[in-house]
């Protein structure tokens, strides 16, 4: 993004705890920087699609090219910058961030974090089941049964079940077959990193490998995964009431897994 004014940088789409600490003492509570450019689109580029602010090509904080392997992918990245209104709020922007952490972070270390996401697999949430109260066992069993069936009959994988908070070791043939599938949808080429990134934020937010494969493979759908993904805090509020402060937290996080949804669809060359 050359040319854009002075006070704008890409550090911006850096996470806080990764940025420049000598930079961030210099200027803790830098002012978001002002929008420098009038349109942006998604146009065909070297490699895949570009965003082009006034023409101008959007770079990752790496100053590589950001270019998305499909035109519906672009143009969702476009349409972020377009949202922005005086100023440019990274906050607002998770599928630029997610994108810039792929092509500068995850694409060089793929063999560890693809390692991170199978680890999941060993502990995960739709293994660990509530004995009572028998409303929330059966909560839980209407949204992770089907996930379960799913890691049976689609990824090979049969996992064992545990009540409460016990660990329970997973089969070796389970974990494999959930590492092969992992292996199998990330690929090679074009479009890899993405992929991975997609699953391994989605992995994260929802303590479920199961999850994040079933929404990556299009198996269940971005608003029933977030579901099954907050079985228990759903049972909570139903039961206690909700906060405004943890739902707006929550809000945050949904819109992560929805951009990471979002880059798992598209990351496919067209």
């Amino acid at each position: 993004m050359s040319k854009a004014p002075t006070g704008f940088d890409a550090d911006f789409f850096v996470p806080a705890n990764e940025r420049d600490p000598v930079k961030a003492a210099r200027d803790p509570a830098r002012p978001l920087p002002k929008r420098f450019y009038k349109q942006a689109v998604a146009a065909p580029a070297e490699g895949g699609y570009g965003i082009f602010l006034d023409g101008r090509p959007v770079n990752t904080p790496a100053r590589r090219p950001l270019v998305a392997p499909s035109l519906p992918l672009a143009e969702a990245i476009a349409a972020e910058w377009a949202g922005q209104g005086e100023t440019i709020d990274p906050a607002t922007m998770p599928l630029t961030k997610l994108m810039n952490t792929a092509l500068d972070g995850v694409a060089a270390q793929m063999h560890e974090v693809e390692a991170e996401v199978a680890k999941y697999a060993g502990s995960d949430l739709i293994c660990y089941r509530a004995g009572e109260p028998e409303s929330l066992a059966a909560a839980q069993a209407a949204a992770w049964d089907p996930l379960v069936a799913f890691a049976r009959d689609r990824l090979g994988a049969r996992l064992a079940l545990a009540e409460g908070v016990m660990f329970v070791a997973q089969p070796q043939a389970a974990l494999d077959a959930i590492a092969r599938a992992l292996r199998d949808y990330v690929g090679e080429g074009a479009g890899a990193s993405l992929r991975l990134a997609a699953l391994s934020v989605m992995t994260t937010l929802t303590g479920s490998a199961i999850i994040a494969l079933a929404t990556a493979l299009r198996a269940i759908d971005v608003d029933a995964a977030w579901a099954a993904a907050n079985v228990d805090e759903d049972w909570q509020m139903r039961a206690w009431g909700a906060d405004a402060e943890a739902m707006a937290r929550r809000a945050a996080r949904f819109a992560e897994f929805e951009a990471a949804a979002t880059l798992a669809r598209h990351s496919t060359p067209q």
